[in-house]
């Protein structure tokens, strides 16, 4: 073998050996999440407790898309005295959210779309979640 030969194997050796630490270290670290999974796993749920579940997030859910859609009529008129009481029902709940949602996303062209965003949101939870054909439905319709 030349010389030359010997140090690109030497080099393709040191390359297959850092693959192969990074490999294990993946695995590690991989085993090390597994060995949690199980606890946040939606399937260990019973049949009975995701009915219950579905009990308490289905109003919910339905409840905070209900007031994001009051949020999104609202801020076409910025002059509405939100502190006030008809206005507060809405506001109150769902200003904390759109706060820290406001500071990741700015008023695009001064429109505050954050309502619309978390309308989506939840919109998108309540249908993989309670929805005809959600997880949760799924879930507490097995024997």
């Amino acid at each position: 073998m030349t010389e030359l030969s010997m140090q690109v194997s030497s080099a393709e050796a040191a390359n297959e050996l850092i693959l192969l630490q990074q490999h294990n270290v993946s695995i590690e670290q991989s085993k090390v999440f597994l060995d949690h999974m199980p606890g946040l796993a939606l399937a260990d749920l019973d049949p009975a407790t995701a009915k219950l579940a579905i009990g308490v997030l289905g109003p919910f859910l339905s409840a905070f898309a209900f007031l994001f859609i009051l949020r999104i009529i609202m801020s076409w008129y910025p002059k509405l005295p939100v502190e006030k009481f008809p206005y507060l029902i809405a506001y109150a709940p769902t200003e904390p959210l759109l706060i820290i949602t406001r500071k990741v996303i700015p008023p695009l062209g001064g429109v505050d779309v954050t309502p619309v965003v978390w309308f989506g949101i939840i919109s998108f939870l309540n249908e993989i979640l309670v929805g005809p054909q959600g997880l949760l439905v799924l879930l507490s319709q097995q024997v």
